[in-house]
């Protein structure tokens, strides 16, 4: 299976980049990989938050493939403990699933579009973070997860 992390705009802050780029390079150990970045949009201030989500999921949209399972993190979604979110993906790891896409939206969430396609919500915490800080809770998270599948004493009960 393939993972594949998908986030709206570049990392702005080099001390989140640097935290990324850590988890980076530790989580091919595990399992394939990738962090696709979508451009933002150009001239955002003349859109209304809705027609921004609107434009931002016809981008997320064109990068999914049929056969994709879509998660979104989003903060409706289903609250999970690390242990929880590793066997999630040893279960999607044994069913076959060939690429697993995660996407972490812009500042005002996804499109209804969006919501349609996916397969599931995930939330990270009860809590509102950045989603540029999003980014680097969730690929430790992934590392995180993948040690727990390999037995490894990354995390501690």
């Amino acid at each position: 299976m393939k993972i594949c992390l998908l986030v709206i705009g570049k990392t702005d802050e080099s001390y989140l980049q640097n935290g990324i780029g850590i988890f980076l390079k530790r989580i091919p150990h595990y399992i394939a990989f990738e962090m696709k970045v979508i451009p933002d949009l150009k001239n955002s201030k003349n859109l209304s938050e809705q027609q921004q989500k609107e434009k931002e999921g016809e981008l997320i949209l064109q990068q999914i493939n049929v056969s994709d399972e879509l998660f979104l993190l989003d903060e409706q979604g289903i609250e999970v403990s690390s242990v929880e979110f590793a066997r999630f993906l040893e279960k999607k790891m044994v069913a076959g699933i060939k690429r697993l896409v995660v996407v972490i939206g812009g500042p005002y969430g996804f499109s209804n579009d969006v919501y349609s396609r996916a397969n599931g919500k995930i939330s990270l915490s009860r809590m509102t973070f950045s989603h540029q800080m999003v980014r680097l809770i969730f690929v430790e998270q992934l590392y995180r997860a993948m040690t727990i599948l390999k037995g490894e004493p990354y995390h501690h009960q």
